[in-house]
């Protein structure tokens, strides 16, 4: 019998982690989801990476924080690929780029600008970061289904967060049509298509990033924390059924 492949960053062997995985930014939010499954057990904690064991409906489901940036996000999801995750939905926050969507709604990404810092050293530029069609239809159906309310376009993922001397290019993406800026999804889709497994994203808008201000930026709200609550269900739902 050959040993398990132990998985050295996320610290926990690769035999634990399930096809269908769930991640976040956040390990709180990691264990807040986790709280949503059956028979929920965490496996494994090191530096940003929480990882819990649960099910829906008997669906065996991972969950893993991945902390804030490409970076380490990148680290996580190679991890996960290599325990043998088949399907990964990121649940996150993201800045609105549209006037038409507000705070507390709920954006599903069907790609990403790669604006990420980390994945032009993995792959040419110019190979898209795109978001598995099926899982985009399933949340969408999800949303349907629960009567939770979507919009669905392209993301900007962003490396940086505060604005410095030139500033963070929000508006400019705004006017290519971007609807949201978060920080890892492109991360997550171009590792996902290398590895030929499916990946989406689902992100609770936090507030509005055009002309963006950091020092007024607050996500700790009760309409924040209600869309997280949504999406969570959302992505839940499309990745059991």
């Amino acid at each position: 019998m050959t040993d398990s492949l132990f998985l050295p960053i996320l610290k926990v062997d690769a035999e634990k982690i399930n096809p269908k995985v769930l991640v976040c930014g956040d390990p709180e939010r990691a264990a807040r989801i986790a709280e949503r499954l059956d028979d929920a057990e965490e496996i494994s904690y090191n530096r940003e990476y929480r990882l819990f064991n649960g099910k829906r409906k008997g669906r065996e489901i991972t969950v893993a924080s991945h902390g804030v940036g490409a970076s380490g996000a990148a680290v996580c999801f190679e991890e996960l690929i290599k325990g043998g995750a088949k399907e990964i939905i990121r649940i996150g926050t993201a800045g609105s780029l549209s006037s038409d969507i507000q705070d507390g709604e709920i954006v599903i990404a069907t790609g990403a600008i790669r604006e990420d810092g980390l994945t032009d050293k993995l792959v040419s530029l110019s190979y898209p970061a795109i978001a598995s069609h099926r899982l985009v239809s399933k949340l969408e159906k999800a949303g349907t289904d629960l009567g939770i309310a979507t919009s669905t376009g392209i993301v900007l993922t962003l490396a940086a967060f505060y604005p410095e001397l030139d500033g963070i290019p929000n508006n400019y993406f705004s006017r290519a049509g971007a609807i949201a800026v978060e920080m890892e999804a492109s991360a997550l889709f171009i590792i996902a298509s290398l590895h030929g497994i499916e990946a989406g994203a689902v992100l609770a808008i936090d507030g509005m990033a055009i002309d963006f201000d950091a020092d007024s930026y607050n996500p700790h709200r009760d309409k924040v924390r209600e869309a997280i609550d949504r999406e969570i269900e959302l992505a839940i739902e499309a990745l059991i059924n």
